[in-house]
């Protein structure tokens, strides 16, 4: 299985590009979001790194290798493809904005803006909701996690506001957790590390 891969961009096309990696070159799908910020950033002929999410189904028998600049995003993208009725390729062409942004929708229970989604009516919408509510918090905090410089009342303050506003618990109960989360590994230091933490110590 393909999980990750560097090499060359070779080619752009309209959902997908080539990475030549050792001579093999590989078609990779990209979700519309990742795709702009390739053509923005990126010349053909310049070094490309992609984390891949490798989908292969009785379906679906010929491999789809999904291609994403940040592990959590490929992360998101496989808890999105286990709702109902929507698979891989109805997930790359659905996911036209931001993960970050589509994470913040599910939490907040927020249909009318999931239906901005390429391909996501009303019905699915609230199925992905259902489905997927309580577990994509952490990926609204793409943006924090990936600050170059971030000190560690920012990152608490963040985690405890997302505890509160987006699952529900109290202020006191969040704050506890967090101290909790920090005296078990004192070396967190990002938002999603210290998220991560938490609802670790939530499962024991």
């Amino acid at each position: 299985m393909i999980s990750y891969l560097e090499g060359k961009l070779k080619g752009i096309y309209d959902e997908r590009v080539t990475l030549l990696v050792n001579g093999i070159g590989y078609d990779v799908l990209l979700p519309a979001y990742v795709m702009h910020e390739v053509r923005r950033t990126i010349k053909p002929e310049s070094p490309l790194s992609l984390f891949i999410s490798y989908n292969q189904t009785e379906r679906q028998p010929k491999p789809i290798l999904v291609g994403f600049k940040i592990e959590l995003d490929k992360e998101f993208f496989e808890l999105f493809i286990s709702v109902e009725d929507i698979g891989p390729s109805a997930a790359i062409k659905a996911l036209v904005k931001p993960v970050r942004d589509i994470a913040h929708w599910i939490e907040e229970k927020d249909i009318k803006s999931l239906k901005q989604l390429k391909g996501i009516g009303e019905r699915k919408a609230e199925k992905i909701v259902a489905t997927l509510r309580g577990k994509v918090a952490k990926y609204a905090l793409i943006p924090e996690v990936y600050l170059p410089i971030e000190t560690a009342e920012d990152f608490k303050k963040e985690v405890e506001q997302v505890l509160v506003t987006q699952l529900g618990h109290k202020a006191f109960e969040a704050r506890k957790m967090i101290e909790e989360a920090m005296k078990r590994n004192p070396r967190i230091a990002s938002s999603e590390e210290l998220f991560e933490e938490v609802y670790r110590g939530q499962k024991k």
